[in-house]
């Protein structure tokens, strides 16, 4: 399930001064950074660089240990799955290239200590686990606050920009840098480029040593593309000081918050987003400059103005969802706002927006985890948006996942309808299915559609899409995939089953990758991903040899394209067609393999 981001776009969190989950390690800087040594206590203290660690306040830093003595040459995926097995639930993982600890967090200070109790002395692969606390991560806009202040007190002056040095770049050349970083490169030279990293993916998965007896068609190969510019129909921006300096500004980040940077820069000049949302954007730009709040310091948690989404359809109508951090102000107050910002849009300024559907959020600082759990208040128009996709209708509400980008979508769903070879007696199993997109362009060919997805918001628009498209053959559970799944896949009875999966970027659930192993009546499986590098270890456990742990007959990759979902950017949306294997696969050596590889490499110019 893809919603690749604009990168700058994401509202700023506490947990964005913590680490990100990784599987690629880091360096150990950043990690000897967190715990100041025991002369620069006082000073880290004074800086507040740890203030955002408040008792109301939800970061998983707080709940951080450190896991040494681990064994060698263990990965991410390793250590998640041994703290699982011991019915532990990490929020993030931080592992550490060619080094022996990971840093751990957990949601809370219970799921902490049953960790430290239970893997502290325990044993694994010969090794010894010791567990201590950890210290949170610094602010990084503090740190490099502190640092900078450090340099002027006692550093030399800034240098002067040296004669001939070129100027700096115009802020939306540096913004398309960050957001559209193919923005400049020919669009034949971008395909190449996705299909390059795409094909590396593949020929990974194809030379893991335990998936050397599979033969793939990567004749199928090919890479699409609908529209280049303007083609998102949602974005998420921030509300902060301009790069440029003008305050309450609309757009994107111009870097990260770990990098130290809050200033954003409008998406006027950017390619990627539609003129309908620049206009929403530019609107609500002048309605915030005219009230008394002031933009959101995720720095001294100041202000209230967070974020703006905007939602657009091919159908002309546009959802903007603002996010408000209310402070201490009270009803009245919020009431008031609210009315104004109504008016504006209904009546004032800002009625030749095209904002169908008006939505506030009020977000203060976060007590939990999951941000998608805060209430939206319609302030005007309709309760939601509608979009056509392959002569279908359907509902959109404010946290719905929908593709980003429309066109796109329809090849894509085109292809997996295609690739699903489905007759009437076939039931369709339609993983993580969103607002039922997938489930529903197939439903008339089908005998019966199942749907799977987390979001209630989401299920219930799935359930009104089949109504607005005639179908009753159609029935959507709410659930997580890994609990939900298993037993709707045992209880189906069908000779012909076919799953849809179409996850997050992280990839599947272990629990449904192991049930759809074990129920040999599914024959095919088709894999939607945003994220090849992740789900890789989806990849190699639906098709590795029986054992203990992974029962049932390996699956074989049979066809596999990449759509271009994300024109400007080096993401791609990949299909993966997966069948059972009924015969014995003819063992291929690796020089074998590696001939093959080199064959196809050739003929693309790789």
């Amino acid at each position: 399930m893809a919603d690749v981001s604009d990168g700058a776009a994401n509202q700023p969190t506490n947990e964005d001064k913590s680490d990100d989950v990784s599987k690629d390690g880091g360096d150990d800087d950043d990690f000897v950074s967190k715990v100041p040594a025991e002369g620069e206590k006082e000073k880290a203290s004074d800086s507040s660089v740890y203030r955002y660690i408040k008792e109301d306040l939800f970061t998983s830093e707080i709940y951080k240990v450190e896991i040494r003595n681990l064994p060698k040459f263990i990965g991410f995926n390793d250590l998640k799955k041994f703290l699982s097995k011991h019915g532990l639930n990490p929020h993030k993982i931080k592992l550490i290239n060619r080094q022996t600890f990971a840093f751990v967090t957990f949601k809370n200070e219970e799921e902490r200590d049953k960790a430290m109790k239970m893997v502290h002395g325990m044993q694994w692969k010969g090794q010894v686990l010791s567990v201590r606390l950890a210290k949170p991560k610094a602010d990084p806009i503090l740190r490099k606050r502190v640092r900078e202040e450090g340099e002027g007190e006692g550093g030399p002056p800034p240098s002067k920009r040296a004669d001939g040095e070129e100027e700096e770049e115009p802020l939306s050349v540096q913004l398309a840098n960050v957001v559209t970083p193919l923005w400049n490169v020919p669009y034949e030279e971008q395909l190449r480029r996705k299909e390059q990293e795409y094909l590396s993916c593949l020929f990974f998965f194809l030379n893991t040593d335990n998936l050397l007896q599979l033969t793939f068609l990567i004749s199928s190969l090919c890479v699409l593309c609908y529209r280049q510019t303007e083609y998102r129909n949602k974005c998420e921006f921030l509300m902060s000081v301009g790069a440029d300096g003008e305050d309450k500004t609309i757009g994107f980040r111009l870097g990260k918050y770990k990098g130290g940077s809050c200033a954003v820069v409008g998406p006027a000049q950017t390619c990627h987003v539609s003129a309908e949302a620049k206009r929403v954007v530019e609107d609500f730009q002048k309605f915030i400059r005219t009230t008394a709040y002031s933009v959101y310091s995720p720095e001294t948690y100041e202000g209230h103005w967070k974020q703006l989404t905007v939602r657009t359809t091919r159908t002309k109508q546009a959802m903007a969802i603002v996010f408000f951090h209310p402070q201490k102000l009270d009803e009245d107050e919020l009431g008031a706002l609210k009315a104004s910002m109504r008016e504006f849009f209904t009546e004032g300024e800002g009625k030749g927006s095209g904002v169908t559907s008006l939505y506030f959020v009020r977000e203060g600082q976060r007590t939990s985890p999951n941000p998608e759990s805060l209430p939206c208040e319609l302030v005007a128009g309709e309760t939601s948006i509608h979009e056509e996709l392959l002569g279908l209708k359907f509902q959109i509400s404010p946290h719905s996942f929908f593709q980003v980008n429309t066109g796109a979508a329809e090849l894509l769903y085109s292809a997996v309808g295609e690739w699903a070879q489905l007759d009437q007696d076939s039931v369709l199993l339609d993983v993580c299915c969103g607002t039922g997109t997938i489930g529903i362009s197939l439903a008339k060919r089908v005998k019966k559609v199942i749907g799977i997805e987390l979001s209630q918001e989401a299920v219930e628009d799935a359930k009104v899409n089949a109504k607005l498209n005639g179908l009753n053959n159609v029935e959507f559970h709410c659930g997580k995939a890994e609990d939900v799944f298993p037993n709707i896949l045992n209880a189906v009875v069908s000779p012909s089953v076919t799953a849809i999966v179409d996850p997050p970027r992280a990839g599947l659930h272990t629990k449904v990758i192991l049930a759809i192993r074990r129920a040999e009546h599914l024959k095919r499986l088709i894999y939607v991903s945003c994220n090849a590098k992740a789900a890789m270890t989806n990849f190699i456990d639906l098709c590795r040899a029986p054992s203990n742990r992974v029962r049932g007959a390996p699956f074989r990759p049979v066809r596999a394209m990449a759509v271009d979902l994300f024109p400007q950017t080096m993401h791609v949306e990949m299909l993966l067609l997966l069948e059972r294997s009924i015969v014995k696969q003819e063992f291929i050596t690796k020089i074998e393999m590696d001939t093959f590889i080199s064959v196809q490499l050739n003929k693309i110019g790789f």
